[in-house]
């Protein structure tokens, strides 16, 4: 495998007498542009500069285009953060217009039927509107499905994990034939980061038990289950820089214009770490699930396309 070097370097972004964030300094690296793609393929996708939508578009043709992850007949379940009542801009949830492109793509391979959902934190149908995602998603030809109710969630054991032994999951992730994970990168009180790895805990009924039981090593035991996500996307076109994970204002917000795709969790959220300006050895969770064998943080290894639009 060709090593190449990922050099994704972060924000400098200050806080100034305690208000926004600066953006003096601001500056972010992905080095150049890959010229030809590896006879093995791509492990992770680094797009930066365009509209979500076109961003993805691009990720996923360097991927082998949906058609390589999703096929005729195939239910897909999409899991974006919708975990609050806000407007995009304040980006404590997924960007809309990347959800409904995503949909589109998948519905395009010749997915018999694509599901939109998360277990939210605030009231479901208000974090579903006013996020957008409800309408991106339905208006690309998803089906809107709840998570707020433990009937919809069965209990299934982790083998191996350490803290998270068992779990309620979400019966659509049970049931589906590829699911994809759509987290948005942004700062978290608790984890410190909310990326790809954290994003699964809106597929299990009770996250109150990961905060009450090593919140770092159960983010990491998930993702031993078997139904893992086939692509993980991380939405890093607006980025909460603090107050997350709700956020307080547009202030905590900064455009990084870009987006992560791998079927890697590890890689993807060591990337979107590196784009912060921080390291992955400095996330817990990465590190852990790195040493659970559960993917690489170390991009040097990896086949990495760098796109510049």
């Amino acid at each position: 495998m060709k090593r190449r070097d990922f050099i994704l370097k972060g924000i400098g972004a200050g806080v100034a007498a305690g208000a926004a964030f600066s953006m003096t300094g601001y500056n972010r690296v992905f080095g150049q542009a890959t010229s030809n793609p590896p006879s093995e393929g791509y492990d992770l996708v680094a797009v930066r500069g365009g509209q979500p939508g076109p961003m993805f578009d691009r990720a996923i043709q360097s991927l082998g285009g949906m058609s390589k992850f999703v096929k005729d007949g195939q239910k897909v379940v999409v899991k974006p953060n919708i975990g609050w009542d806000t407007v995009p801009e304040r980006a404590a949830n997924t960007n809309p217009e990347l959800i409904g492109r995503i949909v589109k793509h998948c519905l395009d391979a010749g997915a018999k039927e694509v599901y939109v959902f998360d277990n939210t934190c605030d009231e479901w149908t208000k974090c579903y509107k006013n996020s957008g995602i409800e309408q991106a998603a339905k208006d690309a030809g998803a089906k809107i499905a709840p998570g707020n109710t433990e009937n919809y969630y069965v209990q299934v054991d982790i083998p191996g994990a350490k803290s998270l032994t068992q779990a309620k999951v979400h019966e659509l992730i049970l049931d589906s034939d590829v699911f994809i994970n759509v987290p948005v990168l942004k700062n978290h009180g608790s984890a410190k980061m909310s990326i790809a790895m954290k994003n699964l805990m809106g597929v299990v009924w009770d996250r109150r038990y990961w905060h009450r039981n090593d919140l770092h090593q159960c983010i990491a035991d998930y993702c031993l289950f078997h139904k893992k996500p086939q692509l993980n996307v991380v939405d890093a076109y607006r980025v909460m820089m603090r107050n997350g994970p709700r956020g307080v204002s547009v202030e905590d917000v900064v455009r990084m214009d870009s987006l992560l795709v791998s079927q890697d969790i590890v890689a993807v959220d060591a990337a979107a770490t590196k784009l912060w300006g921080d390291e992955p050895e400095n996330i817990p969770y990465i590190r852990i699930a790195e040493e659970m064998d559960l993917g690489t943080m170390d991009l040097a290894s990896l086949n990495i396309d760098r796109i510049k639009m």
